[in-house]
């Protein structure tokens, strides 16, 4: 479990005063050490077919990441805000197996495949029920104000430790 309470902008926040309870954004969940977050294809991630724009995965991937790590408690924000640094996309493949289409209701899949003292690897699949669509692999390196290269803060490595041997985090 991370230690400390989350801080309060990964919190849910209350609806306003005049507004009907609504539920906060989805943010995925973790089973066995995998995050799994929820996409459905609307018209704008579309061509004039009805097929998902091949960039489109990539903004999929990228939210269900960024879910990933603010589900685990690693406040990004935080620590840019902070001047301690920020991670930002060193390498990326992908694979286009099969195409998504309009009004589809599709699930990224995200594990942690690698980490360093400065990088960590995540593998993602965009899946349509078992059927595999695309599937990735992105490093994402922690960089300094400066753009170079800097350790991680120790306790997020001991998260993507944690979830790489398929621990679940309750934050």
């Amino acid at each position: 479990m991370v230690k400390g309470p989350m801080p309060a902008r990964l919190q849910p926040q209350p609806a306003l005063p005049d507004a009907p309870c609504l539920p906060t954004p989805v943010g995925g969940l973790f089973a066995s050490g995998v995050h799994y977050y929820p996409v459905r294809v609307y018209f704008e991630d579309t061509d004039a077919g009805g097929v998902v724009y091949h960039a489109n995965y990539l903004r999929f991937m990228e939210r269900a990441r960024s879910d990933m790590l603010r589900l685990a408690g690693i406040d990004q924000r935080g620590n840019l805000e902070g001047g301690e640094g920020v991670y930002a996309v060193a390498d990326l493949s992908i694979a286009y197996r099969r195409p998504g289409r309009l009004d589809d209701d599709l699930m990224v899949k995200s594990t942690v495949q690698s980490i360093g003292a400065a990088t960590c690897t995540i593998h993602q699949s965009v899946l349509r029920g078992e059927e595999t669509l695309t599937e990735g692999a992105v490093t994402v390196a922690f960089l300094s104000p400066q753009g170079r290269p800097r350790r991680q803060p120790r306790p997020w490595i001991d998260i993507f430790t944690r979830l790489s041997q398929g621990e679940d985090l309750r934050i």
